[in-house]
């Protein structure tokens, strides 16, 4: 199956704030029901008021072409989506910075786009750029409750309302791109086992900073058969161990 697929990316379309709200999400409706004309009349319309403005934010210019992009990977014009996307990462990576979560979601579409061209090795490069955002910002969230659990202190539910420092649709915009590319690096993890394992860890911190122990331990246990499975040296055999040990000793309740 391709990597890209036009319902999902349209339904991943996110809304503008303020005067700007109303277009995206109208071009998110009708992209639901497959009227691409309507929705790109709609991007289109909102990309027009956000020319006219003269203090729209980076930020919400990075969401536009964001927008666009997804709306080109839709009609399978890959050159302007990479044009909207490559203009969404620099917009994001100014209002955010280069590594943060905000920006990976350009990253994300970017290599889908290299992958269904079949250009694997930047493909790879780019999910392998987003992979290792989400794990540098998961691992910080991940080692403060690891070490208040060394600590015996008991943070959860009473200083973060949700752990992962995400609102909802952060972490289902999280949990999409993860396991996508999850299931690429799983096709090819004969050849690069590692880039499977780490992924895997990423989803394990990720549901454990959820509170969902059970899916936490589902993808920790199966990062470790493959350590396993592929001889991987014991360093990496014990640092899963050690995750699955936690996350054993924690009674999460399930989210």
């Amino acid at each position: 199956m391709s990597a890209l697929d036009s319902t999902a990316h349209f339904h991943a379309l996110l809304q503008f704030r303020g005067r700007t709200a109303a277009w995206p999400a109208a071009a998110a409706a009708a992209a639901g029901l497959g009227r691409i004309v309507q929705a790109e009349e709609y991007l289109f319309q909102a990309q027009w008021t956000v020319l006219k403005s003269t203090d729209c934010s980076n930020a919400t210019h990075s969401l536009l072409h964001r927008n666009l992009g997804l709306l080109y990977i839709a009609k399978k014009n890959y050159e302007e989506a990479r044009y909207h996307l490559a203009n969404d990462i620099y917009f994001a990576s100014c209002a955010f910075g280069t590594e943060d979560i905000r920006a990976s979601g350009g990253y994300f579409h970017l290599a889908n786009i290299f992958y269904d061209l079949k250009k694997l090795d930047l493909a790879d490069t780019l999910y392998t750029k987003v992979s290792e955002i989400w794990h540098a910002y998961l691992n910080n969230h991940y080692q403060v409750l690891s070490q208040a659990h060394i600590q015996q202190m008991d943070l959860l539910g009473k200083l973060f309302e949700n752990d992962t420092g995400l609102d909802e649709a952060q972490e289902a915009e999280a949990i999409r791109i993860l396991t996508s590319i999850l299931n690429i690096r799983e096709s090819t993890s004969d050849k690069a086992p590692q880039k499977t394992i780490f992924v895997l860890k990423i989803l394990v911190m990720l549901y454990y900073l959820m509170m969902n122990s059970s899916k936490a331990q589902e993808y920790g246990m199966r990062a470790l058969s493959l350590a396993k499975e592929q001889q991987l040296d014991v360093h990496e055999q014990s640092t899963i161990q050690e995750l699955l040990s936690l996350i054993s000793t924690e009674d999460h309740p399930i989210t």
